[in-house]
Order: structure tokens, then sequence, then C-alpha cells
């Protein structure tokens, strides 16, 4: 674990799988979040895979009462995720209030009862206009937190703030990144469903940084 001082909150996705090949070197350790949404069953194993590929240690922490108390069409079953672009405003309905701040809260614990001085969260540039748990300030007024709560002073830091899914698409591909290895469908059915907006997001990303897309879609 020599010069390995971060945790990555890694979902299984595109973009965490990503920052987790990126910056695999300084990575001492991977958490996954369990909070009941329809698509948590398909993501963590790919999480949990990748990170074992890599020799990072990987815990899942589960957070039930977020299915039981909190509202979101992401907690309510497949048939509540609408369809269309990732920026349509409908998408807005698959928000789970603060869901990035809760689990930045666990993972920041995490890190420092672990001897980790930051936190990495691969949250990008398509998310902000939908989430506001993944904008810039969000993430600055975490890191501060982070800072002023922890006796070592554990950062959070979101290295793909700036960037879209197009440029983390590209970092994969350098990377030689099999994202049909990855997990994105809302809907969290036996394959991506195509359809909704984290799918089509993953299309045009995918498209756009010229990877051949071996995603198993049902269209």
């Amino acid at each position: 674990m020599t010069g390995k001082d971060a945790l990555i909150v890694v979902s299984g996705g595109m973009d965490s799988v990503t920052l987790l090949y990126d910056m695999k070197d300084s990575i001492a350790m991977g958490v996954s979040f369990d909070y009941g949404s329809n698509h948590n069953a398909r993501e963590i194993p790919l999480a949990e895979m990748h990170c074992r590929r890599l020799g990072i240690p990987h815990v899942t922490i589960n957070l039930g009462f977020m299915h039981q108390h909190f509202k979101s069409s992401l907690l309510e079953g497949a048939d509540a995720i609408p369809e269309g672009h990732y920026a349509d405003a409908n998408m807005k309905s698959t928000v789970v209030p603060f869901r990035n701040g809760i689990m930045l809260a666990i993972a920041v614990g995490l890190a420092e009862s672990n001897g980790l001085k930051r936190v990495l969260l691969a949250n990008h540039g398509g998310d902000h206009a939908i989430y506001p748990d993944c904008r810039p300030a969000f993430i600055a007024a975490m890191d501060a937190a982070a800072v002023a709560g922890t006796y070592e002073g554990v950062r959070v830091e979101g290295p793909y703030t700036g960037l879209t899914k197009a440029d983390i698409a590209l970092k994969g591909k350098a990377l030689g990144i099999d994202y049909a290895q990855t997990w994105s469908c809302y809907k969290g059915g036996e394959r991506h469903c195509g359809r909704c907006g984290t799918c089509v997001e993953r299309r045009e990303a995918l498209a756009a940084a010229g990877i051949d897309d071996h995603t198993e879609y049902d269209d």
C-alpha cells in the first residue's frame, strides 16, 4: 500500500470504473453503496470484480434506509424510470436526494478510519444539469467539510468534474477498459434497455470516443 492514500467510491458504472483504472496506483480501497436502486444489483458485482482484478480491497455498505424513506424514480422499479435523453427535464425524477452527500460522508469516515487522505468521486460535467450533488460547488463544499471535520484533513476530490462522459470514455479507451464490463442502465434489467437517459448517454459517449459498443441492449 506504499504511496496509496486514496479511497474511491466505485459504483461499477463507466465513470467510476474509468477513475479506478486511471488512478489505481494511488487507490488503497474501493467502496460501493447499496441503497436499493433498480441497478445496484447489476453495478456492484462489477465494482467488486474490477477492484479484485486490480488487487484493491473493496467493501459494500448497505444504505437500505434510503430505499425505505427517500423519494426517487430510481428507487421505485424499472417502469418508473423515464426514457429519453439524459439532459431532458424528466430525468430529474431519478435524483436520490443528497445521495452523494450521504455516501461521501461515510466514505470520508471510512478513509480516516483506514489512514487514508483522499476520497475520490467520479462525478462529471454531464451530471451538473440534473444532479445538484455532482456540481463543482457541492464537491468544493464537501471537501471543505471533510477537511474541517477530520483530524487528518481528509480531502474530497472529483477529478472528472469538468469533463464530459465522452472525455471519460476517451480516457478509458486509452486505458484499454472493456466498457461491456460496466453497467449504466437505471432500469436494472437482464440487459441495458438502450432507451433510458443513462443508456442514451452511454451510447453517445462511446460513439463520440470511437469505441465499438459491445453492450447488450434490449433494442
